[in-house]
């Protein structure tokens, strides 16, 4: 049996580089998972680059590390295949994907290509469905301020996603299972669209409270307003 004993040493030693491939990947989507959450998170408080953010690093420095991340995973991971079309890889590949659509969209940029990111088709379009929920909540801090038309664009730019996804009518096996990622992200298109009609009514209502007191006053209306505000002068 000299002939086995050889055959589980090969097979030992093919698992421990495995082991080890395996133990280095899921600590570098940990850390590329870490460094896309600060990536958005800097994009939310508008903290651009090294000069506007706080300790961690602004949304550039972020998506810098979380591209060295991404290419260090793939790097590592060249031959192991099913290593790297493991859940925990693709999962923190979906997060660097949502990390660059988020913030790109946000400064109204281009969104960038699975082949700009290193990125399967299916891995591409589960993170952009994530999208949707990043952008709602971009769309809810700007709807505390009042109602905007940025708050519209990126409501458009919602639609335009979930367009495309809805058309994506293939099994969950092929897609990773984007067809629960699409009606979430429906969900979360219905409610945001809710919070800014919610949000324009409440302007008329103020506008035409406006023009009331006005009336009342017997003045004529002034042709400023700011800030969702009407200014009323006051008889003296």
């Amino acid at each position: 049996m000299h002939k086995l004993e050889s055959i589980a040493e090969q097979i030992r030693h093919d698992f421990d580089a495995r082991t080890a491939a395996r133990d280095k990947a899921l600590a570098a989507a940990r850390q590329l998972t870490r460094a896309c959450s600060l990536a958005i998170r800097a994009a939310h408080r508008l903290e651009t680059d090294t000069s506007t953010a706080l300790s961690a690093g602004g949304m550039l420095d972020q998506l810098a590390e979380a591209r060295s991340l991404a290419d260090t995973l793939r790097a590592e991971l060249q031959g192991y295949p099913d290593l790297f079309h493991a859940g925990y890889t693709q999962d923190a590949l979906k997060e660097f994907v949502e990390a660059n659509a988020t913030c790109a969209l946000i400064q109204n940029q281009p969104l960038p290509t699975p082949e700009e990111l290193g990125v399967g088709g299916a891995t591409y379009l589960n993170g952009l469905a994530e999208v949707v929920g990043e952008l709602r909540r971009r769309t809810l801090d700007i709807l505390r301020h009042g109602y905007s038309q940025e708050a519209e664009r990126l409501l458009g730019l919602m639609d335009d996603i979930y367009s495309v996804l809805v058309s994506i009518d293939y099994p969950d096996a092929i897609t990773s299972g984007l067809r629960r990622q699409t009606d979430v992200a429906r969900s979360i298109i219905e409610k945001t669209r809710g919070d800014i009609t919610f949000s324009l009514r409440g302007e008329h209502l103020e506008q035409a409270i406006g023009k009331l007191i006005v009336q009342l006053n017997g003045e004529q209306p002034e042709a400023g307003k700011e800030a969702g505000t009407f200014i009323v002068q006051e008889d003296e």
